[in-house]
């Protein structure tokens, strides 16, 4: 227990760094001028961005549309062949990400995600005679469009653990660099609409809607003003996954399967934006061109107010490994692995659990497209909304009951004869899959001040969400078709223990945020202290945890 003298020192050192920062925040910008640079990012930083997430999530998922239409017999697998390419994705998707966000945090990932992005996206245009030499000598080749030319189980399954590799870094990477950008209560919202293109991508497979059209037409509703933004961004991106798979399988040709025009249309365009991106990104917004000076001196007072220790802090490995002498990162990593299993279900075999619905081909792919959209709507509300109120618990356990309570559904009923039920099962499973994962990231990220500490955190955290995968794709096994019941209950069980694990570490923040200000004698929140203060993280008598 303090005594009184130190009490009243600490207490007048934080009314004194509430007056200082409020005064110098009024004085050092306006709003218009600070709603001017979050324009600014939305439209030129956020919606390329979100372009080369579709790219990532269109790569990684293709392979449960591409097997409803016959994808995996025409290349030969049998047994529970397909269920192992979906799951040596995952395993080098964990282990390399966590080196590749320290990288991007070294030499900006402005430069490593479009790297690694030319990387995922290139399989689709090289010739079967040459796949044998390519994948076997050329390490650095992207291989994503090799899928096309791929003939047996083999090839597959070395093209995919390249693909894993490649992919890796895209979350954590894109996590660390919006917080460099964002402040925290503008983070969640921005990552919504970032994430909200792996529902898109699900979506994007039925008709062939070009998907910079959409982001054009985002931009054109940031441009136009946020309520006409409000109303049409959830959809710009989660459905197409399902929908340029409706239009791709309608091509009949004598020589080329639908799910190769698949692949080429993917592979083709992430190479392409990959290129741009590496271009017209910046890498900090010190650096950014697009900015004028006072912009970028409004830049670095925003980061430095609510979101970092410093700007452009010089990496430390040594430093960045510290955090994880605090408990509740380890609490954090259990949160990802059990919300991981659902997302990972829903990612990987909504195609087939629709397709146990007993419908045609294309029809399955057709009705992934609406529980999509409503999972981006739903991912969008609950971010925005979590942004507003600047509290992370509560919006990640709402999606958290949903989502479990799609899983029961299905697993309780028959799918066939109860069409409808189920069907309306799916959109439960979007709506709770989606969002977790960018609240629980945007929750590790605020509590993270220190920009080294929070690639090191991003890229572990994402990894072990990612290994949830392996979990996913074991149970969801061939001999279970068509209703997946042993995967309905892992799935549903792994969501429930994640719920009380969130439910848990809100409760305890909160307390602790309260005890710290009894202790004190104040009565502060986050937000009422820059983060550049808080070098020594939680333990810093300013520290309070957004929870």
């Amino acid at each position: 227990m303090m005594d009184a003298k130190s009490q009243d020192k600490i207490s007048g050192s934080i009314h004194e760094n509430e007056r200082h920062e409020t005064v110098s925040q009024s004085e050092a910008y306006s709003a218009v001028e600070e709603r001017r640079l979050r324009r600014k990012y939305d439209i030129c930083l956020l919606a390329p961005l979100a372009l080369m997430y579709l790219c990532n999530a269109l790569d990684k998922g293709n392979v449960g549309n591409a097997k409803t239409a016959g994808w995996d017999k025409d290349i030969g697998l049998t047994g529970n062949q397909y269920y192992i390419l979906v799951m040596v994705f995952y395993v080098p998707f964990c282990l390399a990400g966590t080196p590749i966000s320290l990288i991007a945090k070294r030499y900006s990932a402005a430069r490593v995600l479009p790297i690694m992005m030319i990387g995922f996206g290139s399989m689709s245009v090289v010739s079967r005679q040459t796949i044998a030499i390519l994948v076997s000598v050329t390490d650095w080749l992207p291989r994503s469009l090799l899928s096309t030319v791929a003939r047996g189980f083999s090839q597959v399954f070395a093209i995919r653990f390249f693909l894993g590799i490649f992919e890796a870094a895209m979350l954590p990477g894109v996590l660390f660099y919006l917080s460099t950008f964002y402040k925290r209560n503008e983070l969640a919202s921005r990552l919504g609409i970032f994430y909200g293109t792996v529902p898109s991508g699900a979506a994007y497979y039925g008709l062939t809607l070009p998907s910079s059209n959409v982001c054009y037409f985002w931009c054109f509703l940031r441009l136009a003003g946020p309520k006409l933004e409000a109303i049409f961004s959830p959809v710009k991106d989660n459905h197409w996954s399902g929908l340029i798979a409706f239009g791709v399988f309608h091509i009949k040709h004598s020589k080329y399967k639908g799910w190769q025009f698949l692949f080429w249309i993917e592979g083709a365009s992430t190479v392409i934006f990959a290129l741009i991106a590496f271009f017209w990104l910046p890498r900090s917004p010190a650096t950014w061109w697009y900015l004028n000076p006072r912009e970028k001196e409004i830049a670095r007072i925003r980061i430095l107010s609510d979101s970092s220790v410093t700007v452009d802090e010089k990496l430390s490995i040594r430093d960045s490994f510290r955090v994880l002498e605090n408990p509740m990162y380890w609490i954090w990593a259990a949160v990802n692995l059990t919300f991981g299993v659902p997302l990972a279900s829903v990612n990987n075999f909504l195609p087939q659990i629709v397709a146990s619905l007993g419908y045609s081909t294309v029809k399955t792919n057709l009705f992934t497209v609406a529980p999509n959209v409503v999972g981006a709507v739903t991912l969008l509300v609950l971010t925005f909304s979590s942004d507003y109120f600047r509290e992370r618990s509560i919006h990640i356990c709402i999606p958290l009951l949903i989502g479990l309570t799609g899983f029961i559904i299905l697993g309780c009923i028959d799918v066939v004869g109860h069409k409808g039920a189920a069907y309306f099962a799916c959109f439960l499973l979007t709506m709770g899959a989606f969002a977790p994962s960018v609240l629980v990231a945007t929750w590790y990220a605020n509590n993270t001040p220190q920009e080294s500490r929070r690639a090191l955190v991003a890229g572990i955290m994402v990894a072990i969400a990612n290994s949830a995968g392996l979990i996913s794709t074991n149970v969801f096994r061939a001999q279970d078709e068509p209703k997946y019941v042993p995967a309905l209950i892992t799935s549903a069980v792994s969501g429930a223990i994640c719920f009380i694990l969130v439910a848990g570490m809100g409760i305890w923040m909160r307390f602790d945020n309260k005890k710290r200000n009894r202790a004190q004698g104040v009565n502060i929140r986050p937000q009422d202290v820059k983060t550049e203060n808080l070098a020594a993280g939680p333990e810093s008598p300013l520290f309070r945890y957004m929870y």
